[in-house]
Order: C-alpha cells, then structure tokens, then sequence
C-alpha cells in the first residue's frame, strides 16, 4: 500500500504534501516518496470541451489529442519513438470543463520526461498528416458509437438536459463538425486555453521539491500568463419528467436517467454522498442492484452516481433492460428515488454507506498515478489540501436528519429525464 494510502489510517495525509512553486509562478502540489523509483505527473487547465468553437464541436479534443503527435524537432514518429526508447507514459485529454495531461516515467528518466513534456505542451507542430489522421480516427469513432446504444442515450440525454448550452454536445464532436475542424483552430485553442493562470498540477514520487521547482519553470514557464477563455454560464438540468426515446433496432433498450444535484461545497454534500450510495452507489446494497437486479431480476447492472462540473451538478443513473421491461425497470427506479427523497435511509442502510465510503477512500491512493489524480481532482474542485484529512471525518458525521434531509434536496419529488436507445415496450 502506497503511503499515502496508508496514512489515513495512522496521521495526516495532508501534511505529506508540500507546495512547489516555480519562478514563474505556477505551484504544484508534491508527495515526495523515493519507496519506488518513479515519477507521476497529473495536470489540468481549466477550460475544456464547453470551450469548442460554435459549429467546430470536438476542437478542443482534438488539439489535446494532437499534443503528442510531433513537437519541437521530432514528427510524430519521432516522438512516440523518443517516449517509448525511455519507457515514458505520456498522454492528453479533454472532458467538457478541463484540458488534462498525464506523464509517468522513471526517476532516472525524468530530465527527459520532463523535456518531451515541455516539447508537448510549448511546441506542438500539429502537422497537416496528424491533424488528419486522428480527425479520422475521431469520426470513425463516431460512427462506431451512432449504433452503440449506452452513447446515443448518453448524447440524447445530454441534448436534452443542455439545450443551447456547451454541455449539451459531446467533447469528441460530431461526424458533421469534426471534419469542419481546420488547423488554425487547433492553434488558436492552443494559445489561448493553455496558460499559467488556469493551471494545476500535481506530482508523486522520487524527486525533490527543488528539483521539481526547475522543472516547472522549464516545462510551464513558457506559456502565456493569463487563458483567454469564453465565459460558459451556469446551467440547471433541464426536461425533468420527459422521456427521449431513439430508436436503434435492438432486443435490449439502455436507459439514462437522472435530475439536478448539489455542488461539491453545498454543506450536505457528504450527506449526498451516503445518500446515493445507499440508492445506486453500492454494488450489492444499493436499493436499485437489490429492487431492480435481485428481487425481479429486470437488469444485470443498474447504478447511480453525483456528477459535478464547473457549471452543473446532478445525480445520473443508468441501466440496460429487455425492450418488454422498459417501462418496469423505469417505474421500480423512480418510486425508489421518491422513496429514499420521502423517508430517507434506514439506520442499516446508513451506517453500511459510510462504513463502505470511508474504507474504501484508501483505494484512492494505492498507485503514485491515482495520488495525483486525486490532488489535481482536489485543485480543480476547489479544496484545500486538508480535505485529504476531513473527507471520511465529514463523512462519518452525517447523522439520520442530515441524511433525511440531503435525501429530500437531492431526489425531491423523484421526477427524471430520461433517455432511451433501443425499441421499449409500453411506455
């Protein structure tokens, strides 16, 4: 077990994490830990998919896919072969709020880890070859998902929680915009979305905090002071009590559902937490596995969770069902959610769902990879660094009224937006 991991359980996780800054200002957050020989680097820009061009949605994936494609001196061949002859991990992403970057390399590859990160981030050649490759490879996806129901019912749904709103179309695109995609938008993004001021980062493993602050400045301290980014507004959820149904010929529907939620700093939010654990959270406890798996058996896996972007929060669920039991699964779902929103938890039930909810938080910490994950997750949310030692303590102190109540604010009156591919029956 990664100490880190393990220092919940006997001190402070908190105080094992220092506070890096570069000259030029940027600051990471940094777990020094030489148990094993390897460096894990996790990095976000605020600012992601939400800030596609109007018309040229997927743009931002794009430019994140085509970082590593060629930089500097080297094409893409070139750099893929200059990570792979040192054994470096290094990938980017882009979800609707975040441009994020992932590197993992040994400690005694680190100078060149760092270099073909920098080349990545500062010196992107986004070469006309690439640029349409992966454009094709990002279609070709498309089409593959046009008949793959979980993602038509996950961009119906979107359409129809998000209308007019950047959240309402996907990260990657469409068939239709992704070709529309030139490469002076690619630039553009690029020099715009990547800069100091909307940056966070953070690092685990065998290296010194004095030697990270060189590094820093070498790898961030190129890019530009300030982002220029679109404001993107905040949005409620909408469609509750709607239902989209796409037609895909199918034996078997998948269903998405879900309504509005609490921001991550709402003062019920733990409570949510446990709430929705006890709903859709747990694997073999959770009213929906037992009322919808076990007892009528109308679905293999049915789930719920909080989603929280930068301007939406919501609770979603989904499952997959016989298109003759559609209209069940669906109605066993929703009295469940207006039953946990009328009565709350059992005291069973509560206890069980922050039993597993702190056990479990340990997990989160067992590889360098998952540590920073957690501590850019934390940057970009919000928190401070103490929230790695108040977490399970703000957990464990919800009681049944706390949890009665976030139950009431977060399932309400158990309407849904749901989104349907596939042919169900009775609806």
């Amino acid at each position: 077990m990664n100490d880190l991991s393990q220092a919940g359980l006997t001190s402070s996780r908190a105080s094992r994490v220092q506070m890096v800054t570069a000259p030029c200002g940027v600051t990471a957050w940094l777990v020094e830990d030489y148990a094993v020989p390897i460096i894990a680097v996790d990095f976000a820009f605020r600012g992601g998919a939400a800030q596609d061009p109007q018309g040229k949605f997927g743009a931002v994936t794009l430019m994140s896919a085509l970082l590593d494609e060629g930089a500097g001196a080297l094409d893409a061949v070139a750099f893929h072969n200059a990570l792979d002859d040192k054994a470096i991990e290094l990938s980017f992403s882009a979800d609707r709020d975040h441009i994020s970057g992932h590197m993992r390399s040994l400690a005694a590859e680190a100078a060149s880890a760092f270099n073909l990160m920098g080349l990545a981030l500062n010196e992107p050649r986004f070469d006309d070859d690439a640029l349409e490759r992966v454009k094709a490879q990002m279609v070709a996806g498309l089409k593959h998902e046009a008949n793959d129901p979980d993602s038509v019912a996950g961009r119906a749904f979107r359409a129809a929680a998000f209308p007019n709103h950047p959240y309402g179309h996907g990260a990657r695109g469409t068939i239709d915009s992704v070709p529309a995609i030139s490469r002076d938008d690619v630039v553009s993004l690029h020099a715009s979305l990547l800069a100091r001021d909307n940056l966070c980062i953070a690092v685990v493993g065998a290296i010194s905090a004095k030697v990270l602050a060189s590094e820093l400045e070498r790898v961030f301290g190129r890019l530009g002071a300030k982002a220029d980014t679109r404001s993107v507004p905040a949005v409620t959820m909408a469609g509750l009590g709607e239902t989209r149904v796409n037609d895909l010929d199918l034996t078997q529907s998948t269903v998405r559902f879900g309504r509005p939620g609490l921001k991550l700093h709402d003062p019920d939010y733990s409570a949510a937490m446990v709430v929705n654990h006890v709903l859709g959270g747990g694997i073999f406890t959770a009213r929906l596995f037992r009322e919808v798996r076990e007892k009528r058996g109308l679905a293999y896996s049915v789930y719920s969770h909080l989603a929280n972007y930068d301007h939406c929060d919501m609770m979603m669920g989904a499952t997959t069902t016989k298109n003759e039991r559609v209209a069940e699964s669906i109605e066993v779902i929703s009295h469940e959610i207006r039953a946990l929103g009328q009565d709350g938890p059992t005291a069973e039930e509560l206890e069980k769902a922050k039993r597993y909810l702190t056990g479990s938080y340990a997990l989160r910490f067992d590889t360098s990879s998952k540590i920073a994950g957690q501590l850019v997750f934390l940057q970009t949310a919000g928190f401070s660094v103490s929230q790695l030692d108040t977490r399970n303590a703000e957990i464990e102190a919800v009681t049944m009224a706390d949890a009665q109540r976030a139950a009431a604010r977060l399932f309400g009156d158990g309407k849904l937006l749901v989104a349907i591919a596939g042919r169900p029956q009775g609806l």
